[in-house]
């Protein structure tokens, strides 16, 4: 029985190091440490979800696909169920970027000695911040369609980054930090779709926001000028 995974778990999956000691946050039906255990990643997972009905999700694809005892599911509300070193990669996706940054405030072990694979679902552009102000570094982002929407997975460690984050820069991170084989190019042009719109619209506004249109201007012009060089292969 083959387990395939979506487009968004396997770009968090392409970042589990092999043999780690791996635990999954949210993790609903266990479809990510399923996959990594059957396709000898890792060996065995932590799975942890803050409700029961996730859990008992996890548990019967855990049985389906004969990884019953090398799951250890648990019951936590973020990470306070796992100690320190019971694991060094840390998988945190699929919930808004508020609730990955309230995870991480109240685990500042993270920041020693562990991988963190981030897919925020919102409020990117404010985790981005506050991960670079908190003792976090971004090391690598990686951009992903599925379906109509994209995603953004962060690979993030301890250290501190001096990141400066320009307007366009929080919205699609820093250039030098986007992996090789993901579709920039694109991301660009749909954000620069987006950024469009919202400021025709402030244009349109009755009172003007000048502070933020001024904003969404900078990030424009940023966007325009990496999408120009993604095109002539100079970024990433």
């Amino acid at each position: 029985m083959t387990l395939e995974l979506s487009p968004r778990l396997r770009t968090v999956a392409a970042l589990v190091p092999r043999g780690c000691r791996f635990a999954d946050i949210g993790t609903d039906h266990a479809y990510l440490p399923v996959w990594l255990i059957r396709n000898g990643v890792i060996e065995a997972a932590i799975a942890a979800d803050l409700r029961s009905d996730p859990l008992a999700r996890a548990r019967e694809t855990a049985e389906r696909y004969g990884c019953t005892g090398r799951i250890d599911l648990r019951r936590s509300d973020g990470l306070e169920a796992l100690a320190p070193h019971e694991s060094d990669c840390i998988a945190i996706a699929g919930m808004g970027g508020e609730t990955v940054r309230g995870i991480l405030a109240a685990a500042p072990w993270t920041r020693e000695g562990v991988r963190l694979l981030l897919q925020p679902q919102s409020n990117l552009p404010e985790l981005r911040e506050w991960l670079t102000e908190n003792g976090y570094a971004i090391r690598q982002e990686r951009c992903i369609r599925e379906e109509r929407r994209w995603y953004t997975v962060l690979l993030v460690t301890g250290g501190e980054s001096g990141t400066a984050w320009t307007p366009g820069a929080r919205i699609v991170g820093q250039p030098e930090t986007w992996a090789a084989d993901c579709p920039w190019g694109d991301y660009l042009r749909h954000e620069l779709e987006r950024l469009r719109r919202q400021r025709e619209g402030l244009l349109r506004a009755v009172q003007p926001d000048d502070a933020r249109l001024d904003e969404v201007t900078q990030a424009q012009a940023e966007l325009e000028r990496w999408r120009d060089a993604t095109e002539r292969g100079e970024l990433p």
